[in-house]
């Protein structure tokens, strides 16, 4: 059977082995990721607090502490990939976080001193983003070679519900801590997260394969540009990217639009729009949990269309909530489309793992992660836009109809004639 014939049935994709559960070193990556997750989720509560209360920072210089956090995918994303597929994934995993409580941890320090500036804030946003690129890209990459190939979807939907757990409870978490011990003592917990998962990663038993030896001649230039020459020249990876995009371009929109739309519109007291918004948090758990599930079932390569296009389709109904009892219809669809989400990204992950060569994985991950991470801010811009000219309303409905309507771009594709996700190339490898 060639490759390709491979690719299109699926051959191999499912065979019988241990769970998970009884993987030691896998156990052991998803429990300090869990915590980190968390504190990383009170952090974003607690930094713009600190720089509200503590330091009587403008709106503006909120907004701009919100940006310099995710700056960092943006400007570096492409060359952090190219240094990371030539460097030991788990080595880069702990500097990262070794540097990342460093830098967390010097905000309480510097509080308790009393010479914390808005400057030192910028500069902490930044620097912890820099190491999050990193981190993120090594241990997205780090992932298919610690377990076995026919476990990819099910470590990332444990992975996935992790992230829409933190999601849930951290926040409450975070305003819970900033109340106790106030928000610089917050960010402590944050920054002894990391130490809790630089134990767990180096509790790891398994060897990792070395990265492959760099040619003479092989700039870092050329490395960036053969990742995204992969992700671009691969058919299905190439629909993929524009899908990720284009539903994140209009869920930007939606997520600007949310807030708005609950208080004006549907007059929900500022003290609920929290606890209405948490619909989608709830709706992201249940599919990191079903994810494994739906995906043996439907299959694990036609599930990531038919996570957008059919799954995802009721979500419309969050746009036609109405005051009194008509704002459940909210939390409902917003539910329905994070549950579509977390199962769409569970398994266009899987796919992009099982199709990257090992030597490629980082640079993919980060070509990806810069094209399709881009596109939420410009979501966001043009949803304020919209509303303003259309209505908070119709422009909602842009939003939920333009998410669902970008899956199309993942069915007209081999996709459409696949059933599961093929081996990946590790899958050579020795277990």
């Amino acid at each position: 059977m060639t490759e390709v014939e491979k690719e299109l049935t699926g051959a191999g994709s499912e065979a019988e082995s241990p769970s998970l559960w009884r993987q030691r070193d896998f156990l052991l990556l998803w429990s300090g990721q869990t915590v980190s997750e968390m504190g990383s989720a009170v952090t974003h509560v607690a930094l713009p607090l600190l720089a509200v209360v503590a330091l009587r920072a403008s709106t503006f210089e909120v907004g701009l502490l919100t940006a310099a956090t995710t700056l960092a995918f943006a400007l570096i994303a492409l060359p952090a990939g190219a240094m990371v597929d030539g460097a030991p994934k788990r080595s880069v995993m702990i500097v990262c976080n070794l540097l990342r409580l460093v830098i967390v941890g010097s905000v309480p320090v510097a509080a308790a001193f009393d010479v914390l500036t808005m400057a030192q804030l910028y500069v902490v946003a930044v620097a912890a983003g820099v190491c999050t690129v990193f981190f993120d890209i090594a241990y997205q990459s780090y992932v298919p070679s610690l377990i076995r190939p026919d476990h990819l979807m099910d470590a990332n939907g444990k992975l996935g519900t992790t992230q829409a757990f933190a999601q849930l409870g951290g926040p409450s978490l975070g305003g819970g801590l900033v109340g106790v011990v106030g928000a610089a003592g917050a960010l402590m917990a944050d920054a002894l997260s990391y130490a809790v998962s630089v134990v767990s990663v180096l509790g790891i038993r398994r060897p990792e394969e070395p990265p492959p030896v760099r040619q003479a001649d092989e700039t870092l230039r050329r490395r960036i540009t053969e990742g995204l020459r992969f992700v671009l020249g691969h058919g299905i990876l190439r629909r993929i990217v524009a899908c990720s995009a284009t539903a994140n371009l209009f869920s930007g929109m939606g997520t600007a639009l949310a807030m708005v739309f609950l208080v004006r519109v549907l007059h929900v007291s500022p003290t609920l729009t929290g606890l209405v918004m948490a619909g989608g948090a709830i709706g992201g758990i249940a599919g990191g949990a079903f994810a494994g599930r739906l995906a043996k079932r439907i299959g694990s390569a036609r599930i990531i269309w038919v996570s957008i296009l059919v799954f995802s389709a009721p979500q419309v109904v969050a746009a036609a909530a109405w005051p009194g009892w008509g704002v459940l219809l909210f939390p409902l669809g917003w539910g329905i489309a994070y549950f579509a989400g977390m199962v769409y990204n569970i398994a266009q992950v899987s796919y992009r793992q099982s199709v990257t060569p090992p030597e490629l994985m980082g640079r993919m991950n980060a070509a990806v992660r810069w094209v399709v991470w881009g596109t939420l801010p410009l979501g966001g811009v043009l949803g304020g836009a919209l509303g303003t000219l259309i209505g908070v309303r119709p422009a909602l409905w842009v939003a939920f109809v333009g998410s669902w309507a970008a899956g199309w771009l993942v069915f007209f594709s081999p996709l459409r004639r696949m059933r599961d996700v093929p081996r990946p190339e590790s899958a050579s490898t020795p277990w």
